[in-house]
């Protein structure tokens, strides 16, 4: 039986602002939007599959202004586009769909109800031509097509005020090409971890660090609050962990968990290395563009966190596999190389062996994670495969580790009024990993750095 997969990827523009999300879909034997091998012969199944999750998960998929879809021929004849909202959703089509005359009747239908439409992997050839006026984003793979050929795409694009998007941006040369182009927006694995400039050395969310302020601040300070407050920031996870394992607190044992950090250090020395850390990094908030980063390592934390409930024969623990994806992006939020970071901090020795040389069984983890962000559809299988993971879970999981993201980050970025006053609390790393993963006994297991 064959996988079926839902995944998005970021699309940036040359700041490295995200304008929108490619949503890529694997089904039965057949893949949308990226597998141009595929069979066709089983279309209405996967379409049957692709539409029945949509229908009951669009909520949790849109969450930002702009979502880009491929649809073959039978989603749009099943009107698969009608579960999304047109203020967020760009229609692609490919070339199957350009030569099908209904399905191009009904593309221009979804225009005419004010949907926008981008066409992958757009060519000088008639059929595209005569689409220019329906067309608002042309998608161009950089790894096929002649750099002549990509340069006279994209200025006559801009002529015609339509906007290009280069795909298939894996690796730093084709980054650069894709800027002396003058694209109005690039994805691919490269493009996911780009920042224009690394943030400043502990940099933090500066609206988490004011929630934060206010936590400790309280009469009377919620400890469990507070921590949860901590672990969905990456920059500020490093932080307390350095701190309470510098030789100022000479303790026998490493500390590994945010729970521990808090009850070693204190209130009292909690507010004092928060307001340290405020004085401090007055002038040195994060860059606008390393928030994703933040956010992303938030879901590596989740996601990981939650595979290791399927996963067998693990040698880590839930916080371990959590701090392994939250600290997965600390790299481009220091200014330092990824090992000289790990190297301040105790965590556990296949920790650092999966996020350094992607080895071991925690790298298979850490990998089928990365994986999954870039809709690497063999790879998913073969890692879930060889962890013990079900591949029909992989999904579900996804969506709810990205549903309890959003959420977290909407009640960061748009606090409502009263809000740090309400007992509601999102979902991080406590409530998400066993009670014993906040005893001391976690941090002398065999093979803890």
């Amino acid at each position: 039986m064959s996988s079926k997969y839902i995944v998005r990827q970021p699309i940036k523009d040359q700041d490295s602002n995200i304008i929108g999300y490619e949503i890529l879909y694997h089904g039965e034997n057949q893949a949308f939007g990226g597998d141009k091998g595929a069979a066709t012969t089983n279309d209405f199944v996967a379409a049957d599959t692709i539409y029945s999750f949509l229908t009951h998960n669009t909520d949790k998929l849109l969450r930002v202004s702009l979502n880009f879809m491929t649809f073959t021929t039978t989603l749009l004849m099943k009107k698969t586009p009608r579960l999304f909202d047109k203020s967020e959703l760009v229609i692609q089509i490919d070339d199957s769909v350009l030569i099908h005359p209904l399905a191009m009747h009904m593309v221009q239908q979804y225009v005419k109800d004010g949907y926008q439409v981008a066409v992958n992997e757009f060519q000088f050839a008639p059929r595209y031509l005569a689409l220019l006026d329906t067309i608002n984003y042309i998608k161009l793979n950089i790894q096929t097509t002649p750099m002549v050929t990509l340069k006279n795409i994209v200025d006559i694009a801009h002529s015609m005020n339509k906007k290009c998007i280069a795909v298939g941006i894996d690796q730093e040369d084709l980054y650069q090409k894709a800027l002396s182009l003058g694209v109005d927006a690039m994805e691919g694995t490269c493009v996911a971890e780009k920042l224009t400039t690394k943030a400043h050395s502990s940099g933090y969310l500066q609206s988490n660090f004011f929630r934060l302020l206010m936590a400790i601040t309280k009469d009377e300070p919620d400890v469990e609050e507070i921590e949860q407050i901590i672990s969905v920031d990456a920059t500020l996870t490093y932080g307390i962990l350095k701190v309470v394992n510098s030789c100022y607190f000479a303790l026998r044992h490493r500390v590994t968990t945010v729970r521990q950090a808090i009850t070693i250090m204190g209130l009292g020395e909690l507010r004092q290395w928060a307001y340290l850390l405020s004085a401090s990094n007055a002038e040195n908030q994060i860059e606008e563009g390393a928030e994703e980063f933040l956010r992303l390592s938030f879901m590596r934390a989740s996601f990981c966190s939650n595979l290791m409930n399927y996963a067998k024969n693990m040698p880590i623990s839930k916080p371990d596999a959590y701090l392994m994806g939250m600290f997965s992006t600390l790299n481009y939020l220091i200014d330092a190389p990824l090992e000289e970071i790990l190297a301040q901090i105790p965590v556990h020795q296949e920790v650092k062996d999966a996020l350094l040389k992607h080895t071991g069984r925690c790298g298979m983890l850490f990998d089928l994670a990365l994986s999954y962000e870039r809709a690497d559809w063999g790879k998913i299988d073969e890692l879930a495969e060889g962890l013990g993971i079900p591949t029909n879970l992989l999904t579900s999981l996804y969506f709810n580790c990205m549903e309890e993201v959003d959420q977290v980050w909407q009640d960061i970025t748009n606090p409502s009024p009263g809000q740090l006053q309400s007992n509601d609390k999102p979902q991080t790393q406590e409530t998400s990993q066993p009670t014993e993963s906040a005893q001391p006994e976690e941090t002398s297991q065999p093979g803890q750095a």
